[in-house]
């Protein structure tokens, strides 16, 4: 794949001037690395290197929720800081993960900086989208179709995490994400490569600010590399079945466009690739990784990815699961001290050699170098950031602006929303007051409490008067009394707002679902609501795309609100009042049968397709269903119409070198101000491999006062025509095209293009 130059993204500090010089591939002198790490190289002991490639669980510092296995099997509970303190002082250990705190992070750096050598540690954690200022989860911000978001989030998680002593954060997530039952969907943006990418990059900036640096910048590690997200059946930690093809398409399109916006690690998925598991599969980590990709970084194993060669059967053992893991390219072990136990004798029997342990090493000191920590090894440990820079009025602010961007409306019958004035609301349903779960997974630092639920907001907004909250159902399991409680609170109000869906730890790793619907319980009590008459709003709390059914489905109103973090409540109550525009858009294909599983909007075409107005006899379709989503990737509704014009082309002819622009303008038809997401779609009509029915190749959110016109333009060339051949590369090829500017995957009308011969 085509390697993209870095220089405008890392060209901004020394260390990173430096590191883009360096080819990891390559471990002379041809590095050009620094003096100062060829010195430390060449005064290193075997442990002193091999400490370099160990990462720990922070035992010192633990985080406040568990979030992974105990990893660390080195000794016994009580003994671990005691061990811990020992390994850092003996020059054994290189990076510590999960682990806050000032104090303790600088009595950690001491005891690293009283080694032999004083090379510091690296501090790392899982901080996707928030330390203690938490925003919406990953996937509900891909909902934004607006990546400068996902760059001014991640920049305020950056200034908290590096406040309490992180330097390197495990994010983003960035697998492409085609089966809603997975449960890692929401940590990721959707079931689209070139959303995912653009988000992905705008991720990395936002993480690594302009200087790398500052103590207010963290490292970027996107991950799973590479394929996760193509996991079998959806299942967490599954097998793949998955062609070379689809992966550089797909899977691979989002790690570049990370390593081109500089990041500097990623970290090796659990699952396989043709049969051999990432962690140990050299022609994925290193042939394409460094090689075709030009990744300049180092490469982490998923938290004992490493170890796990064995129960996945390429590996006799635990010396053999080191052996191919650290061969294969993986540079740092991430767990309970595998290349501790093993690389030695690896190395001294000659299955590892010393050109590659130097290699890793040198990888993983050039990113310490990178961030600044020889020339500040207590950046990012200052006493007087962890106490100011935490959940400040500019984050807060930042998190509800995400929010209100983030919630998608997929139904308003007979205008429903937003509600009126003066109406009495019954806020019904198990989340509509449940701090618990306002954030989703991957938020381990944040406090309960400290976000604002929906029945706060409402509270605040319209008066306790005239709310009326009932829980009715707990999320999985009935409330004795509750449907007949809620029943009576919904006859006693003009409009039900009725708060359900996934409870935060019904997404998220190891939390992969075979059914992806709202749980019996909350859609009994959904039934009943619906029975009383009364309007109802359905707020969707959720980290995937979910089955919709019977009285949600077909409910007045419905908005997806995902998990959105400390200021849910209030942005949920923006929208729902009016005092702002819902202006989001679904990054994922919500499915009408969990059946269809999986499924995304840019499938390949068939030889027999179901087009519209068609019957359905031997047609790709189910029996129960058509081919088609309940609500397509790309959709969401305003609280005005807006009109789409139809599209124009300068040329029909597109130069093999030149460029055509497509262009609609688009009218707000309604009374109130519109928030637009027009989306550029080609199709390419006939090529030398199946292509996709539509794939979406650009958008742009277009603001819309009342009657307010205005033109959108998209430049097209041939690189947005190139598609991955029989031959493994990126080509086009001349032909015939069709193009799209649509408010969603399966709108609007085409136009015609051809793209000439070189």
């Amino acid at each position: 794949m085509a390697t993209l130059s870095r220089s405008a993204v890392l060209g901004r500090s020394a260390a990173a001037a430096a590191l883009l010089a360096w080819r990891p591939g390559v471990a002379t002198a041809e590095n050009r690395s620094s003096a100062r790490i060829e010195a430390l190289i060449g005064r290193m002991t075997l442990d002193e290197k091999i400490g370099q490639l160990t990462l720990y669980p922070d035992d010192v510092r633990p985080t406040p929720r568990p979030i992974n296995p105990d990893i660390n099997a080195q000794a016994e509970a009580a003994e671990r800081t005691r061990f811990q303190y020992e390994e850092i002082r003996a020059g054994r250990v290189g990076a510590l993960l999960g682990g806050t705190g000032v104090n303790l992070g600088r009595k950690l750096q001491e005891a690293a900086l009283a080694s032999r050598l004083g090379i510091p540690l690296l501090f790392g954690a899982d901080v996707l989208h928030g330390l203690r200022t938490i925003f919406p989860i990953p996937l509900g911000l891909a909902a934004s179709f607006e990546p400068r978001l996902a760059e001014q989030t991640a920049r305020a998680a950056a200034v908290e995490m590096t406040a309490v002593g992180v330097h390197w954060t495990y994010a983003p997530m960035v697998d492409i994400a085609r089966d809603q039952r997975w449960g890692r969907v929401a940590e990721g943006s959707g079931e689209d490569p070139y959303l995912g990418s653009r988000f992905s990059e705008a991720y990395v900036r936002g993480f690594q600010g302009t200087d790398l640096t500052s103590p207010r910048s963290a490292a970027a590690c996107p991950k799973h590399f590479a394929g996760y997200g193509a996991v079998i059946g959806g299942m967490e930690y599954n097998t793949t079945d998955l062609t070379e093809r689809e992966l550089r398409q797909v899977h691979l399109p989002p790690f570049q466009a990370a390593f081109d916006a500089g990041a500097m690690t990623t970290m090796a998925a659990f699952s396989d690739l043709d049969g051999v598991p990432a962690s140990g599969n050299r022609r994925l980590m290193t042939d394409i990784l460094c090689g075709e990709m030009g990744f300049e970084g180092f490469v982490v194993s998923d938290a004992a990815s490493a170890e796990e060669l064995v129960p996945h059967g390429l590996a006799a053992d635990e010396r053999q699961a080191a052996e191919l893991a650290f061969n294969a390219g993986v540079d740092v072990n991430m767990g309970g001290g595998l290349f501790r136990r093993h690389l030695r004798p690896l190395v001294e029997a000659g299955a590892v050699s010393q050109t590659r342990l130097n290699e890793a090493v040198r990888r993983v000191l050039r990113v310490k170098e990178a961030v600044g920590l020889f020339d500040d090894p207590y950046r990012s440990l200052d006493p007087r950031r962890e106490s100011t820079e935490l959940r400040s009025a500019q984050a807060l602010a930042l998190a509800r602006e995400a929010a209100v961007k983030s919630i998608v409306l997929l139904q308003n019958k007979a205008d429903v929303l937003p509600l009126a004035k003066g109406v009495r609301v019954a806020l019904i349903g198990p989340l509509g007051d449940d701090p618990n779960n306002l954030d989703g997974c991957w938020a381990p630092w944040a406090k309960s409490g400290e976000g604002k639920t929906l029945a706060t907001g409402l509270r605040a907004a319209i008066g306790a008067e005239r709310l009326i909250v009932e829980r009715g159902s707990n999320i999985e399991a009935p409330i004795e009394g509750g449907v007949e409680r809620a029943v009576a609170a919904a006859q006693a109000a003009d409009v039900v707002v009725l708060a359900v869906g996934e409870s935060q730890k019904m997404s998220g790793e190891a939390s992969a679902r075979a059914e992806i619907v709202v749980p019996e319980p909350q859609q009994i009590l959904a039934e009943a609501i619906k029975a009383t008459g009364k309007p109802v709003v359905v707020v969707l709390s959720t980290g995937r795309a979910l089955a919709l059914k019977g009285a949600i489905r077909d409910a007045d109103a419905i908005l997806v609100t995902w998990f959105l973090g400390s200021e849910s409540g209030v942005a949920i109550t923006d929208i729902l009042l009016g005092v702002q525009s819902p202006s989001g858009r679904l990054p994922v294909s919500f499915p009408q049968s969990v059946g269809q599983q999986p499924f995304y909007y840019n499938h390949r075409a068939t030889g027999r397709p179901q087009a519209p107005g068609e019957g359905d006899f031997f047609k790709a379709r189910y029996r129960e269903v058509s081919h088609a989503a309940l609500f397509p990737f790309g959709f969401g509704l305003g609280y005005a119409t807006v009109r789409y014009g139809s599209a124009q082309l300068d040329h029909d002819r597109l130069p093999w070198t030149g460029e055509i622009v497509l262009s609609a303008t688009l009218t707000n038809t309604g009374s109130r101000p519109a928030e637009e997401v027009a989306q550029l779609y080609i199709r390419d009509l006939a090529a030398s491999i199946t292509q996709p029915v539509r794939a979406l190749k650009g958008f742009a959110k277009v603001r819309l006062a009342p009657g307010a016109s205005q033109e959108v333009r998209f430049r097209i060339s041939r690189r947005d025509l190139e598609f991955v051949g029989q031959d493994l590369k990126w080509r086009a090829e001349p032909g015939a095209f069709q193009a799209w500017i649509a408010p969603s995957s399966s709108a609007g009308e085409p136009v015609a293009f051809v793209l000439d011969p070189s």
